[in-house]
């Protein structure tokens, strides 16, 4: 089941979208990414968090620039700190939304805006968006060649999850488009400091049965020509992260999740 959530009238104050930036020694790219958001969806209502997790360059001076130099009337702009750790961060942020629907983006937008447009194209063609949309590399029509190595890796972590976890999502890592209040209700359920945080919220979907509704992206130019920063020992640990999410499964789904976006 997608787990098509019926839009509900938003309060008062409330965003039509959060987009949740997670910022670790991101000195070179993250103003770029944030004012292209701004850009992206300039006139609605939006709010851009940045949550920098332990940098150790001058990620914290870029955002507290940004927040001093914010003028845009209807995309607001905060950032905020969490421990060390992608999953760290987007767990602070997604808690500290107020959206309607939260994106969980990268902070140097290796897909561009090409899996945000084809999730909410989904919009259009549905009628309503499905509760959880993620970016894939694993959709048969995303273009996404960075090479033998790190497709083979890929391949491998895929297989591990499936053999671990049985998980039928073909890629959980990339950029999620998700219901806000069914992210801030699972939210508090996850505990991954790292780069499996989004394999986890994608585990604890589908326990409770809300399978995500993948779409293509389209791997920029820049991007193809870099190398995988994934080092073998980081394989193995990927290998432990699956194997512990494994035993925390009655944790995930220890609390029902309605199609509603609420948690019970």
């Amino acid at each position: 089941m997608s787990g098509l959530i019926q839009p509900n009238p938003r309060d008062a104050g409330t965003p039509e979208l959060s987009v949740v930036i997670p910022a670790f020694n991101s000195e070179e790219v993250l103003e770029s990414t944030v004012r292209s958001f701004a850009e992206h969806f300039a006139g609605r209502d939006v709010e851009i968090i940045v949550v920098q997790n332990g940098s150790t360059d001058s990620t914290v001076r870029v955002c507290q620039a940004l927040a001093d130099e914010w003028t845009d009337p209807t995309v607001s702009f905060a950032f905020l700190n969490s421990a060390k750790g992608m999953g760290n961060a987007l767990r602070t942020g997604a808690l500290a939304s107020r959206g309607d629907r939260v994106i969980l983006t990268a902070d140097d937008l290796p897909f561009g805006f090409s899996d945000i447009d084809a999730a909410y194209r989904l919009e259009r063609e549905w009628g309503q968006l499905p509760s959880v949309i993620i970016g894939s590399k694993a959709h048969p029509e995303s273009v996404v060649d960075r090479g033998p190595l790190r497709s083979a890796m890929t391949m491998g972590f895929g297989a591990l999850r499936r053999a671990l976890l049985g998980t039928r999502t073909g890629d959980p890592q990339g950029t999620f488009v998700v219901d806000g209040t069914l992210l801030r209700s699972l939210a508090d359920r996850l505990s991954e400091p790292g780069f499996l945080f989004t394999t986890e919220l994608t585990y604890a979907l589908e326990l409770s049965g809300i399978a995500p509704v993948e779409v293509p992206v389209r791997l920029n130019d820049d991007h193809r020509a870099h190398p995988s920063r994934i080092a073998l020992t980081d394989v193995v640990r990927m290998a432990w992260g699956l194997l512990s999410l494994r035993r925390r499964r009655q944790g995930l789904c220890g609390a029902s999740v309605n199609l509603s976006g609420t948690a019970g």
